[in-house]
């Protein structure tokens, strides 16, 4: 004898067993569709030279007055790791690792006797290959008997205390160092000196919001250098 009571629930369970089995086969489907597809070739990862990360290129590089190389660096070695890991000049530094904040700029010196600062976090060492390069390292200055003398804007934002943690220091003197030498080249009225100083350091980004001290650093220097401000009359 049926039990009648017990039909709906019979129903009910089919129906959910149902249910439940048809996003599986789905989903089932779905993978076996996928399996089937042809796989599209993945690129082999590339540096901006061509080369892959792992083949290498010959650098030789002068930097602080002193040649290396030339040497094999591998194409998607970062020029802030040569400089860490090859040269042992661990002074330039690596912040935000997509040239945005600036801490890693060294100074790259040209032929006619120009200057600017490149990102070395974002530039690979084979960039710098026959360049002429100054990191922080290469400001002061040793006499024979060791004695170190800071160049006038490392001592500049000693004085004013330009720097808390000191992490984006060596960029600023960098950027710095460029914008005093292009007035020394290019000397400009007074009048213009807060815009030169907010030109030449805008780039640069201090964590601990050091810009007025800063500033006030380069622009003291600036005034105490020779040929940087053209004669007021």
């Amino acid at each position: 004898m049926t039990d009648t009571s017990s039909a709906p629930q019979a129903a009910s369970n089919a129906n959910a067993d149902a249910g439940a089995q048809a996003p599986m086969n789905n989903a089932s489907a779905a993978s076996a569709a996928a399996a089937a597809a042809p796989v599209a070739p993945v690129a082999s990862p590339a540096s901006a030279n061509g080369k892959k990360p792992w083949e290498t290129l010959p650098v030789t590089v002068k930097v602080n007055g002193e040649s290396h190389g030339p040497m094999d660096v591998p194409a998607g070695l970062m020029m802030i790791d040569f400089l860490h890991e090859t040269l042992g000049l661990t002074g330039s530094r690596l912040g935000c690792g997509q040239g945005i904040c600036h801490a890693c700029v060294v100074i790259v010196d040209h032929a006619d006797g120009t200057s600017e600062t490149v990102r070395t976090c974002i530039t690979g060492a084979n960039y710098f290959d026959g360049k002429t390069v100054r990191t922080v390292e290469g400001h002061a200055t040793r006499d024979t008997d060791g004695k170190v003398t800071l160049a006038p804007i490392q001592q500049a934002f000693l004085d004013h205390f330009s720097f808390q943690c000191g992490y984006c220091t060596p960029g600023f003197v960098n950027a710095a160092t460029v914008l005093i030498e292009r007035l020394k080249r290019n000397p400009i009225a007074r009048a213009d000196l807060e815009a030169a100083i907010t030109e030449g350091l805008n780039d640069q980004i201090c964590r601990c919001t050091g810009y007025v001290r800063y500033y006030e650093a380069v622009r003291d220097v600036v005034l105490r250098t020779p040929g940087c401000i053209k004669d007021s009359k």
